[in-house]
């Protein structure tokens, strides 16, 4: 799987997209080739040597990833960012593109690497409960011939050509992905986080611009970037489909179903003209049994229940 990603990512490159791929391990067909990866025995990225299995490699990506690289993140290390700039129509030294480098890294190759490398995805030595062949290096193995199919050089060529297909094709979506989903939300909760103090004086109530943006992992991670010191408690936004306002509570870490402050307890489970009579708000529509969400049929609703939820 790795060398397959390595060779479609080379492909993308101004350098080497008019290459032909030689397979080979023989020294004297090597010595010929303008870059090699995954065999060859040695790491020189100078003369575009990128071969992992050697005694003593351990380089790693960097930027707070340890993983050691397979051919496919050495690869990645060196040209990555300029694929993305491409892939982006951007100059390569433009911060958006070095967000979408890194998160590309974290979300798409580490993971290759890992599993190319061995490297274990929890420190446990308890069995798997169930069995997974799915991921990216399943589904590229099954490109192989099988035990009872002829093993030839042109049948394990076509299955590296269709390797190379499957494994850029899913690289090409993941970087689509962060450049026009994920990167466009964090800039959406940025610009909330940046204008808290004007939703509210706390600064612990943020309004984003539009319904639907996945919000929470860009919230903890931005907290953190920005230094904010006082924590940010509700997140208010229009529903898509009933054009009403939401607010919906942060919970204390990424996947936890806990609140930093539910809405009070007097509020939850009740519904409309019940719910506005005991909080005060006009317009209500519900606050959930937990507390974690709510919702009022304008944002000025929805902004008031916030606050009173600040401050009970």
């Amino acid at each position: 799987c790795d060398e397959a990603l390595g060779c479609f990512m080379l492909k993308l490159t101004d350098q080497f997209q008019d290459c032909s791929i030689v397979r080979s391990r023989d020294k004297g067909t090597l010595d010929h080739c303008d870059v090699i990866i995954d065999v060859g025995g040695v790491y020189e990225p100078d003369n575009n040597r990128f071969d992992h299995h050697q005694r003593g490699f351990g380089e790693v990506f960097g930027h707070g990833f340890n993983t050691k690289l397979s051919s496919a993140g050495l690869v990645y290390k060196h040209y990555g960012r300029d694929i993305i700039a491409s892939q982006m129509h951007l100059p390569a030294d433009h911060p958006d593109v070095q967000t979408v480098y890194l998160e590309v890294y974290k979300n798409f190759i580490e993971a290759v690497d890992a599993v190319d490398n061995g490297v274990g995805q929890f420190d446990t030595d308890s069995p798997a409960k169930y069995v997974v062949n799915s991921t990216l290096g399943a589904r590229v193995a099954r490109l192989n011939p099988t035990w009872n199919q002829p093993y030839t050089d042109e049948a394990l060529d076509a299955g590296f050509a269709k390797a190379m297909q499957l494994a850029g094709q899913e690289f090409l979506e993941s970087v689509h992905h962060v450049s026009q989903v994920w990167l466009p939300a964090k800039q959406i909760v940025a610009a909330a986080i940046a204008e808290r103090h004007q939703v509210d004086p706390s600064g612990q109530i943020i309004v984003l611009k539009q319904g639907g943006v996945p919000w929470k992992d860009h919230l903890f991670s931005l907290e953190k970037e920005l230094a904010v010191e006082v924590p940010i408690l509700y997140v208010l936004y229009e529903d898509e489909r009933e054009h009403k306002w939401r607010i919906q509570c942060v919970p204390p870490a990424l996947g936890s179903f806990d609140q930093r402050k539910s809405m009070p307890e007097a509020w939850r489970g009740l519904r409309d003209d019940a719910l506005s009579g005991v909080s005060g708000v006009p317009g209500c529509v519900f606050v959930h049994a937990s507390g974690f969400i709510g919702g009022n049929a304008t944002y000025e609703g929805a902004l008031e229940m916030a606050r009173k939820s600040v401050a009970a």
